[in-house]
């Protein structure tokens, strides 16, 4: 048991190393795209063109909508943080029309976590508070900041429509044991 302790404290004494700016951003991706991917794969595809209709929800985006609305985004906000042009079809925060079924739409927002994963990775301390001057000046943190406080109001959104549906979201359901 002394041994077992003891390799414990020594374990713990060790200071952890200081993350990067990049190192952090790009693990708040990573948190982001584990609750949204699975939750719009929780979906049925007969159920993407769903869009709620009682209450104060008139002309909402339908399940796909928000999905590939998301995924558009991403895709702006993680071009401009590169400084490169987003995807052809994306310049309204909107999918290209030639993303309709549930697999191209799950293709579509993988790849914008993609793309976000990638500018997170080439955000560094010397390039973070550049301003991006096709993006209103904004620098290259704020956009990725922007991406993922956006992500995160799509995933309430996308959670409620999932509910609506009377599907547990992923995150929310609990392990078997």
């Amino acid at each position: 048991m002394l041994v077992f302790y003891g390799a414990s404290l020594f374990a713990q004494a060790v200071p952890a190393q200081p993350r990067t700016v990049s190192q952090v951003i790009d693990s708040w991706v990573t948190d982001s795209e584990r609750l949204l991917v699975p939750a719009a794969e929780a979906m049925p595809e007969d159920k993407y063109s769903f869009a709620p209709s009682n209450g104060e929800f008139a002309g909402v985006r339908s399940f796909a909508g928000q999905i590939k609305h998301l995924a558009a985004a991403n895709y702006q906000l993680g071009a401009g943080a590169l400084g490169e042009e987003p995807p052809p079809g994306t310049a309204s925060e909107s999918a290209p029309d030639s993303i309709k079924t549930r697999q191209q739409i799950m293709d579509y927002l993988k790849g914008s976590f993609a793309c976000l994963h990638r500018a997170a990775a080439a955000l560094n301390e010397n390039n973070m508070n550049d301003p991006i001057a096709s993006k209103d000046n904004r620098t290259r943190l704020h956009l990725l900041i922007d991406a993922l406080v956006h992500s995160s109001n799509h995933y309430g959104q996308i959670v409620e429509y999932l509910r609506m549906n009377n599907i547990v979201p992923p995150a929310s359901r609990q392990e078997a044991h």
